[in-house]
């Protein structure tokens, strides 16, 4: 397979699951979104924010695949935005975006969630009270709890990657995986697919996953 094929399979969407969420300092998120999977949550309204890469999406989209329930982006057509009896859980992601229509249309499906007891988890890369929305939905955001999800640390990272690629039987040579956190994207959905890549090349090359090879990945990525 050419190096530039695999730079592609960087762009494959991951299977998102509460399972396969990097905990690291985020415990109590990680906890409180699996009461919301199994509605067993008291409060039925959450807000998580953070950084780029901290697993907001992550989780909104792991929540999404439970029966009966929705994920929203801020470009998901009206309808997305309409409150259904059919659907009890709400997953509304990058609220930062939402454009001056949506925002009217999330305001009022916060409204018809609560009015009908069902469950809502938001997400913004900042913290509601300083999110540009309207005022009224700036307070909604706030109705319920309120988390800052925390990115992994370089060891956490090192060790999740660790892990995974040891489940699949992959073998690395020592100071690949510090060379991808000092030379690449930092965020894990990035990094595992890097490790995915470099996986087939190794298998395509006929040589174990080292240093040099990882290095001649990525002066054929930037060629």
């Amino acid at each position: 397979m050419p190096m530039k094929q695999l730079v592609l399979d960087l762009g494959a969407e991951p299977v998102h699951t509460l399972e396969s969420f990097e905990v690291g300092g985020n415990a109590e998120v990680a906890a409180l979104m699996r009461q919301f999977a199994t509605r067993a949550s008291r409060e039925h309204f959450a807000y998580l924010w953070g950084e780029i890469g901290a697993g907001k999406t992550h989780l909104l989209k792991a929540l999404a695949s439970t029966e009966r329930a929705r994920f929203i982006s801020p470009f998901s057509i009206e309808s997305e935005f309409v409150y259904s009896p059919e659907v009890d859980l709400y997953l509304l992601d990058d609220c930062e975006k939402l454009s001056p229509v949506a925002q009217i249309d999330a305001f009022a499906l916060f409204n018809e969630i609560r009015a009908n007891g069902a469950w809502m988890v938001c997400s913004g890369a900042v913290a509601p009270a300083v999110l540009p929305v309207r005022e009224d939905l700036r307070t909604r955001m706030g109705w319920g709890l309120i988390y800052q999800l925390h990115g992994l640390s370089d060891d956490d990272k090192v060790a999740a990657l660790s892990q995974a690629a040891a489940s699949r039987g992959l073998t690395l040579s020592p100071g690949v995986l510090p060379y991808l956190l000092s030379h690449f994207r930092r965020d894990m959905r990035s990094l595992s697919s890097m490790l995915d890549s470099l996986d087939q090349y190794s298998l395509e090359t006929q040589r174990p996953i080292t240093l040099p090879l990882l290095r001649e990945w990525l002066q054929a990525e930037r060629e």
